[in-house]
């Protein structure tokens, strides 16, 4: 395991749901998320989770979105990529997560 990749068990727990919200506010990291979640295995490489962002500024990203407890940095093949925590955001935020999705596939 690379020494960034966290241990399922030592993932940081979701956050508050205001917390969850805040992290969620931003249009690029509601996008990440989104692009993980149309993503039947849930996961996908960092690099294309995002585009028209520079590496340093994409990572400030990802960070805010797995200390919110909404991703979990995963090895994908032989890239590094994000996992998408659907159950544990289930648990904390039932429905919270269907409901931004549905509301984005509804937008034109």
């Amino acid at each position: 395991m690379p020494p960034w990749e966290v241990p399922s068990d030592q993932l940081p727990p979701v956050a508050a749901v205001q917390k969850l919200l805040r992290a969620l506010a931003d249009p690029v990291r509601l996008e990440m998320v989104r692009r993980l979640a149309a993503d039947p295995a849930g996961e996908a490489s960092c690099s294309s989770l995002y585009e028209g962002l520079n590496k340093s500024t994409a990572t400030h990203h990802f960070k805010i979105l797995v200390e919110a407890g909404i991703l979990h940095p995963v090895m994908v093949g032989s890239l590094r990529g994000h996992r998408l925590r659907r159950d544990a955001l289930q648990q904390t935020a039932p429905g919270l997560l269907d409901a931004l999705m549905g509301a984005l596939a509804r937008q034109p």
